[in-house]
């Protein structure tokens, strides 16, 4: 894959179809301002408060780029995907990677500490990006999972009252 495509909704790993918007796209630097951008455009169409919009921009753009950096370091061939949940309550937006549940590299200097990947083998979160994460959104889950990891965000939503 060397561009971005509109996934269906079967593109979850083992999730149920969905209404919402799929983006996968291959782990380059490039794609993740497509993302940014196309998590802005779903927000605001959603009802995210325009002050909101910022946080919605730097936190996908975040959690992209921590993506984009594991899969390039572990799993170049391999997309990153991004899902956004349909309309509710929340605008909610889940960016998957398939490196982080997975082994993680050995350091080339063969040094002690932290490893490649955003853990030591002393499981201490080292991830300036999850860290950038948790001071963005306050509603963050980080899942690992067998396949990898997940990041889910979510923001509130105003409904317009068009009465």
């Amino acid at each position: 894959m060397t561009g971005v495509e509109a996934a269906g909704p079967d593109a979850a790993e083992g999730g149920a179809a969905t209404d919402g918007v799929s983006l996968r796209f291959a782990p380059l630097p490039e794609h993740v301002r497509t993302a940014r951008l196309v998590a802005v455009a779903l927000a605001r169409r959603a009802g995210v408060e325009d002050g909101l919009l910022d946080e919605v921009r730097l936190a996908v753009g975040e959690a992209c780029s921590r993506a984009v950096g594991l899969h390039r370091s572990v799993a170049p061939g391999e997309p990153v995907l991004v899902r956004f949940a349909p309309p509710g309550e929340r605008f909610r937006v889940e960016v998957a990677d398939l490196v982080t549940g997975g082994p993680v590299p050995k350091q080339e200097d063969g040094g002690e500490g932290a490893e490649p990947g955003g853990f030591d083998p002393n499981g201490a979160e080292v991830d300036m990006g999850l860290a950038v994460l948790r001071g963005l959104v306050d509603d963050l889950e980080v899942e690992t999972v067998p396949a990898g990891g997940v990041i889910r965000m979510g923001w509130p939503v105003q409904h317009p009252d068009y009465s």
